[in-house]
C-alpha cells in the first residue's frame, strides 16, 4: 500500500471515529433547582452535594432516557426566568402546576402531589388549626412558592416573604410572624432532621392537594416528551417507588 493510500485510510478512519462519537455522545442538561427545600432538594451536610427526592427522581428518569443531568443551584424565584431565557434545561424543585406557570413554561406528567399546612410556635400550639384562623396574623412562607399563594388567599394576613424555607422558620421562632406555610413533607421533614423542640407542625390544617412538575421553555417540547417518557418507565419499572419510600416512608 502506498504512503498516499495509508495517509487517505488514516483520515478516513478519523473522520469516521469521530463522527462515530458525535453520534453516541451523551446529552447533557442544566437542571435547575433551589436546594433548601428538604426533603425534595437540599445540600448534604457531610458531602456538600445537593440530594433530595428531585434529585433522585430527575437522575432516574435521566438514566431511562440516556441524559446526562447536572443539577443547577439556583433561588426558588429565579427558576423561572432561567428557564424563559434558556440559561438551564429544565427545573425540578418542589414546583407546583398552576394556570399563571403554565403560561409561562411547559409542565411535565405529575411526579408527586402536595399539600400545603401549617408550621407553628410550640408556645401557639391549638391556637391555629386551620387558614383562617390565621386572618389578620402574620404568616411567613417561601417566595414564590404555592404557600405564598395560600397565604395571600387569606383575608387581611401580614405575609412576610423569605428566599428559604428555612428563613421562614427562623423568622416564625423569633415571634417575627403566626406561622409559616409550605408543603407537609417539607414541615414534617424539618422537625425529623433537626429535632426542633421549638415548632409544631400542624397537618389537620392541610389545603390544595397539588400537582409537582418538572419544567422546561415551552419551545422544548421534545426535551419534555423525554422527560415525560422517562418519568413513566421508571413508575412501570419500580425505580420511583423505591425513591419515594427512600425519602417519605
Amino acid at each position: 500500500m502506498s504512503v498516499k493510500s495509508k495517509l487517505c485510510g488514516a483520515v478516513l478512519g478519523a473522520v469516521v471515529s469521530m463522527y462515530s462519537l458525535t453520534s453516541y455522545a451523551q446529552e447533557t442538561i442544566h437542571v435547575g433547582t433551589e436546594p433548601t427545600f428538604a426533603p425534595f432538594g437540599f445540600v448534604d451536610d457531610k458531602t456538600s452535594e445537593i440530594v433530595g427526592f428531585d434529585i433522585d427522581v430527575i437522575n432516574a428518569i435521566g438514566k431511562a432516557e440516556g441524559i446526562n443531568v447536572v443539577i443547577d443551584s439556583m433561588q426558588f424565584d429565579g427558576i423561572i426566568p432561567s428557564i424563559l431565557s434558556n440559561s438551564i434545561d429544565a427545573a425540578i424543585s418542589g414546583m407546583t402546576k398552576n394556570p399563571e406557570r403554565e403560561k409561562m413554561v411547559l409542565f411535565s406528567d405529575p411526579y408527586y402531589v402536595a399539600g400545603q399546612d401549617l408550621m407553628v410556635r410550640k408556645d401557639s400550639e391549638g391556637k391555629y388549626k386551620n387558614m383562617e384562623s390565621l386572618e389578620g396574623k402574620g404568616v411567613c412562607v417561601q417566595l414564590g412558592s404555592v404557600g405564598a399563594i395560600v397565604a395571600d388567599g387569606i383575608k387581611d394576613a401580614k405575609v412576610k416573604s423569605f428566599n428559604t424555607v428555612t428563613e421562614a422558620y427562623m423568622e416564625l421562632k423569633k415571634h417575627g410572624c403566626e406561622a409559616v406555610i409550605t408543603g407537609t413533607p417539607v414541615n414534617q421533614f424539618y422537625l425529623v432532621q433537626t429535632g426542633d423542640k421549638e415548632l409544631v407542625h400542624v397537618p389537620e390544617s392541610v389545603v390544595r392537594a397539588a400537582d409537582l412538575g418538572i419544567v422546561t421553555n415551552k419551545n422544548n417540547t421534545a426535551l419534555m416528551d423525554k422527560i415525560n417518557a422517562g418519568l413513566k418507565k421508571i413508575k412501570e419499572d419500580g425505580t420511583y417507588d423505591k425513591i419515594y419510600n427512600k425519602w417519605f416512608k
